[in-house]
């Protein structure tokens, strides 16, 4: 029988309706974790790039194109060639995922030294322990907490991509984390980037004012063909090395696509209505996506989510190539609805259009990826508050409820899984480790059974 990996946690609930408590450990906080503040005319904030692919890679330019006197000072990343070719394409001011523009160069923005190039599991620690002032954490999402975890404990500010964590154990771990990070008046971004596009900052304030009416229902998407990752050979890596080199395709580390892609869905639905689901039931599967060099997650997930009052969420997700691409949410209310995507939003009831975001978006437009960046470092620089983890954490929950769902075929209860004491993920920080998950005789790996898999 198939059975989710087990380890003991502790934790209450998420809610934006309820204060944030800490689930680990209260006390006073260290005196390590004061917060700095910086003179922007004079001091350079250091960054330290931890997780060097392309989203890590993008979030570095970011960071140095907001004109905040900010240097990249150090760079770690679990391979050696993932970090070469991050800091050369930086250097030649290439970032391909960032929406940086091509050629625009960092110039004396980037200092990053051989001596401050670090390789392992455990160079996360080498970051952290030096002098840098803020943290990007974007390495695999299963190891998210317990970065975030150490960079809050040693005082530094931090910007971390969704999702935040793969299982309901690293996302209580985040809470009990980011409670220490609001004491201590430190900055934490979170990588969705769709809170800070303009578009959909009007669309969301017009849905809350009214202007639909009251929610009923709502749809989101995420269908794709095969995301951008290519599984590598195994050659001779241990199993471990294998699959944090493979991390998107294990659900440990990624949380399957539904946390790494969705996600970005679920958080609108769920910044619309106001909160997060009570329950979600669904199923999924892996129907076209089935060699074994494909890990364990799923190729498609449909989740029905149930809010508070009963509002349903059609959740759908899927990876296949060929099929009808969408990404996309629509917002049903009693007088109207919101069709939102990242290219264009609008409300309206019937054929009366409400609102409809500009067609051009003029000279002045910036991607929504670099203004997240220029909020988080205009915080940190003028001392202002930023704390995104609170939405951050409860739309990874969301995702993962979706996938707790699908993975068993069964209803589960948001209060129970935010609460479960199974936990997917590992610390480990060597590579003679043993992996959470083994392979089979074969090759291959366990594939969750709905009607059989235990999730709770």
């Amino acid at each position: 029988m198939n059975d989710e990996r087990n380890t003991v946690g502790s934790g209450e609930p998420i809610s934006r309706r309820r204060a944030i408590k800490s689930t680990l450990a209260a006390g006073a906080i260290p005196t390590a974790l004061a917060s700095r503040v910086y003179a922007a005319a004079t001091d350079r904030i250091k960054i330290g790039l931890i997780g060097c692919g392309g989203r890590g890679t993008g979030a570095a330019a970011h960071s140095m194109s907001t004109g905040q006197n900010a240097v990249l000072w150090a760079m770690a990343d679990a391979f050696s060639d993932r970090l070469r070719i991050s800091h050369s394409s930086l250097m030649r001011g290439k970032a391909g995922a960032s929406k940086v523009e091509e050629g625009s160069g960092f110039g004396d923005s980037i200092d990053v030294p051989p001596e401050r190039q670090y390789v392992g599991l455990d160079a996360y620690r080498r970051i952290i322990d030096s002098d840098v002032d803020l943290v990007i954490l974007t390495g695999p999402p299963g190891y998210r907490p317990l970065h975030f975890e150490y960079a809050v404990n040693a005082g530094k500010h931090v910007f971390m991509e969704k999702p935040l964590a793969s299982d309901a154990f690293g996302v209580r771990r985040i809470m009990a984390s980011a409670e220490k990070a609001r004491q201590a008046n430190l900055k934490v971004g979170v990588g969705l980037q769709r809170h800070h596009q303009d578009i959909y900052l009007e669309a969301i304030k017009r849905i809350h004012a009214g202007e639909i009416g009251r929610i009923v229902s709502m749809r989101c998407f995420w269908n794709t063909g095969f995301p951008a990752k290519t599984a590598l050979p195994r050659e001779d890596k241990t199993e471990l090395e294998y699959q944090v080199r493979n991390w998107y395709f294990f659900d440990w580390l990624s949380g399957d696509h539904i946390c790494e892609q969705h996600i970005h869905n679920l958080d609108i639905c769920n910044w619309a209505f106001g909160d997060h689901p009570v329950s979600a039931e669904g199923m999924g599967g892996r129907q076209v996506r089935t060699d074994k060099k494909y890990g364990n997650i799923f190729d498609h997930h449909a989740v029905n989510y149930t809010y508070s009052d009963g509002t349903i969420l059609h959740s759908y997700c899927r990876q296949i190539p060929g099929c009808s691409k969408m990404v996309a949410e629509q917002i049903v209310g009693t007088q109207g609805v919101a069709e939102l995507s990242t290219t264009r939003c609008a409300l309206a009831n019937g054929d009366k259009t409400i609102w409809e975001s500009p067609r051009n978006r003029g000279k002045d437009y910036q991607s929504p990826y670099q203004v997240e960046w220029n909020a988080l470092m205009k915080s940190v620089v003028e001392d202002a508050p930023h704390h995104e983890v609170d939405y951050g954490a409860s739309s990874t929950m969301t995702a993962i409820l979706g996938r707790l769902a699908t993975y068993s075929g069964k209803t589960v209860q948001w209060d129970e899984a935010i609460a479960s004491e199974r936990r997917l993920t590992t610390d480990a920080e060597s590579w003679d480790a043993p992996a959470p998950i083994q392979p089979l005789e074969d090759g291959s790996y366990e594939i969750a059974q709905p009607g059989e898999t235990k999730v709770l």
